[in-house]
């Protein structure tokens, strides 16, 4: 079996342990963690439907973001644009089958019932496990060898080698052999901006919309620009968190889903091998 740390010896075919115990402990804790936030949260959000910039938000003031309904039709409002949603969002299905007046259905929020207090127990509760794992991650990668996988290195960067690798996913041309064994740039980059910008952002536009920490630290309010403002840019990463995870979910997929998912739960990846030309 071969490892990682001597890619001139690896060809395809090859097995390399990939994921360390702790990566995969905490991939497998945030993807729980994070599925029951965002259901939660949706839950939160039909209590109130819409989003605001500034420090408050009641009905009569203007949102840039909207779900409702206007009688048995459902609408989802960005600006000035909108969009008929009826049956999917504003006005959806219940458990037994009726039609209900409500943001998202009940299939898609933590509890399935309309229950604001519980949803925040459940978002609150979760919230802490989140914002645990990720310190310890972060610090484990920031002092451990998990570093190297994700830094880009110079020529990575250059934006030349960016574009390249841009055109070869459109291609469906992945890497093969002892390239495998290696994050690619894009790979790297949408890593680091999960791990940099949007968990780092989810977690501190929450803590903003906290009254108590407001008193505390009022700093986070000058920070995201009040707490109306909080929720928005709370509401923006997390639906940037969900793209990352449906266009990941694309790329196990088109990589070969047995091995990718056995890499995460075993640690060992087999590298794909080259075609014959």
């Amino acid at each position: 079996m071969a490892s990682a740390d001597h890619d001139a010896a690896l060809a395809g075919g090859d097995r390399v342990y990939r994921h360390a115990t702790g990566t995969r402990l905490w991939h497998w804790t945030t993807v729980v963690t994070f599925v029951i936030m965002l259901m939660s949260g949706l839950m939160i959000f039909n209590a109130h439907p819409r989003l605001y910039w500034g420090q408050y938000g009641a009905n009569p003031d203007p949102a840039w973001m909207e779900i409702g309904n206007e009688g048995p039709r459902g609408y989802l409002r960005v600006g000035e644009l909108e969009l008929t949603t009826t049956g999917v969002l504003g006005v959806v299905d219940t458990r037994a089958g009726e039609r209900t007046a409500r943001a998202f259905p009940w299939w898609a929020t933590i509890p399935s019932g309309y229950n604001l207090a519980r949803a925040r127990l459940w978002h609150l509760t979760f919230a802490w496990v989140l914002a645990v794992g990720m310190a310890a991650y972060l610090i484990a990668t920031i002092f451990g060898r998990h570093r190297r996988d994700l830094l880009p290195t110079r020529g990575e960067a250059r934006p030349g080698h960016i574009w390249q690798d841009i055109k070869d996913h459109a291609r469906l041309r992945f890497p093969k052999g002892e390239a495998a064994a290696r994050y690619n740039i894009l790979q790297k980059l949408a890593y680091l901006a999960v791990l940099l910008v949007l968990f780092p952002g989810m977690i501190l536009t929450g803590l903003t919309m906290s009254p108590n920490l407001n008193a505390k630290l009022p700093v986070l309010l000058d920070l995201f620009g009040g707490r109306q403002s909080a929720r928005s840019l709370h509401f923006i990463f997390a639906f940037g968190l969900v793209g990352f995870v449906v266009i990941h979910l694309v790329m196990v997929v088109l990589a070969g889903p047995v091995n990718e998912i056995r890499s995460m739960l075993t640690g060992w990846f087999r590298l794909p091998r080259e075609k014959d030309t």
